[in-house]
């Protein structure tokens, strides 16, 4: 008999949270692809179960209650201390405001020390903005979002890097040689824009959720160091015979508990 992978035996303890998954995903995502992206995310980065496991499931919750997928473009797993937490990408952020039903469009753009850039609040409805995309740009100066709303009018958000800077100094993943705010300066300084323009737009529970669930990320009561998962734009790695078949056939079957497999969450293990 083969003996299973850490990744394979981890696909099979998910299994039984098929239906915790599932009662709280939008119509539009298929549980079994949802489970599928959770073992492609662990099997691109094994170090993930060196975290408490219990931790992953909670945080494996959070992204599906917010509807996202935790592929490295909307959603990630990051380690900290042990644990495993949830963390909205820039994508996932964007994908979540647009679908908000009262937002026509939204995007957030760095700006660079050698890119034309003039907004004045008082004349213009929009920065305007023309990067030398094939040219040097230069460093980072600042970030902005400009959200326009289905009755025409625009919200705008500007940061520069000392606003930034201060958003990073209190983030507790700050100090960490494998942060997201040193791996991908540019897409936490876009994340952060859109956190704050979010403020100025309307409300709507699904979008406080996913930042609740996010605050985690930006923890003003002290700085300390986070591991992060390695993120990566390239497809999933191929999963194995085994998590696929654990994916697939176990997923499609009712799975009766055992002692061997941790009962599903109850309400008050998610936070």
């Amino acid at each position: 008999m083969t003996q299973l992978t850490p990744v394979d035996q981890f696909a099979r303890e998910l299994a039984p949270y098929k239906k915790t998954f599932e009662s709280v995903l939008p119509a539009h995502i298929e549980v079994k692809k949802f489970m599928r992206t959770i073992v492609g995310a662990v099997q691109n980065n094994p170090d993930i179960l060196k975290c408490n496991r219990q931790s992953i499931l909670n945080s494996c919750q959070k992204a599906a209650q917010d509807g996202l997928v935790i592929d490295g473009r909307e959603a990630a797993l990051v380690q900290f201390k042990g644990q495993a937490q949830y963390m909205p990408m820039v994508n996932g952020v964007l994908k979540k405001l647009r679908n908000s039903g009262q937002i026509s469009t939204i995007t957030a753009e760095t700006v660079h020390h050698n890119d034309p850039f003039k907004y004045n609040p008082a004349m213009d409805d929009v920065p305007k903005h023309s990067p030398e995309w094939f040219g040097d740009r230069g460093e980072m100066i600042g970030v902005y979002a400009v959200a326009k709303m289905k009755d025409g009018s625009y919200v705008v958000e500007i940061m520069n890097m000392k606003q930034i800077d201060k958003v990073k100094s209190v983030s507790r993943s700050a100090s960490s040689g494998s942060s997201p705010w040193k791996q991908w300066p540019e897409e936490m300084a876009k994340k952060t824009v859109l956190r704050r323009i979010a403020k100025y737009l309307p409300s709507s529970a699904d979008i406080d959720q996913m930042f609740d669930n996010d605050n985690e990320n930006y923890d003003l009561s002290q700085a300390e160091e986070v591991e992060t998962v390695d993120i990566k734009t390239e497809e999933p790695k191929q999963q194995t015979k085994a998590a696929q078949a654990v994916m697939g056939d176990v997923i499609e079957a009712e799975v009766i508990h055992d002692e061997g497999n941790p009962p599903p969450p109850s309400d008050d293990d998610i936070i």
